[in-house]
C-alpha cells in the first residue's frame, strides 16, 4: 500500500507538470502564455510553501517520538512492553519518513513546474 501511494504521487504531479507543459506550448499569444504561467506559479509557489511547512511539522512528529518512547519506557515495562514501544515508535516513525518523501516528490515535480513556466515566460 505503501508503494502504491509513492505511486499516486508521482502521477499526480506528473499529471500536473504534462498539463503545465501542454497548455503553455498550445497557446498563441504571448500575452495569455504568459498570464498562465505566472497563475501557474502561483499555484506552484503556494504548494511548495505548504510541503516546506510540513518539514518543520514532521520535525515535531519526530520530537514526540523520542517523547513517546521515553514515556512509553516508563510507563510499560517487560517484554510485552518492549514489544508494545518498538510497534508504536516504529509505526509513528514509517508514517513521518512517508509524508517528508511524499513532500520531495511534491517539490521535485513543482521546481520541474516552475522551470517550464519561466521557460516559457522567458521564450516568445
Amino acid at each position: 500500500m505503501r508503494l502504491l501511494s509513492f505511486i499516486y504521487r508521482v502521477l499526480s504531479n506528473f499529471a500536473f507538470l504534462a498539463l503545465a507543459y501542454f497548455s503553455l506550448n498550445y497557446i498563441e499569444k504571448y500575452n495569455n502564455r504568459a498570464s498562465l504561467a505566472i497563475l501557474i506559479l502561483v499555484y506552484a509557489v503556494m504548494r511548495s510553501v505548504s510541503a516546506l511547512r510540513s518539514f518543520y511539522f514532521y520535525n515535531r512528529i519526530e520530537r514526540l517520538e523520542i517523547e513517546a518512547r521515553r514515556m512509553v519506557g516508563l510507563l510499560v515495562e517487560g517484554p510485552s512492553g518492549a514489544a508494545l514501544r518498538k510497534h508504536l515508535v516504529g509505526e509513528v516513525s514509517l508514517l513521518r519518513r512517508d509524508g517528508e518523501i511524499k513532500a520531495y516528490i511534491d517539490l521535485f515535480f513543482l521546481a520541474a513546474v516552475v522551470l517550464v513556466c519561466v521557460g516559457k515566460i522567458m521564450t516568445e
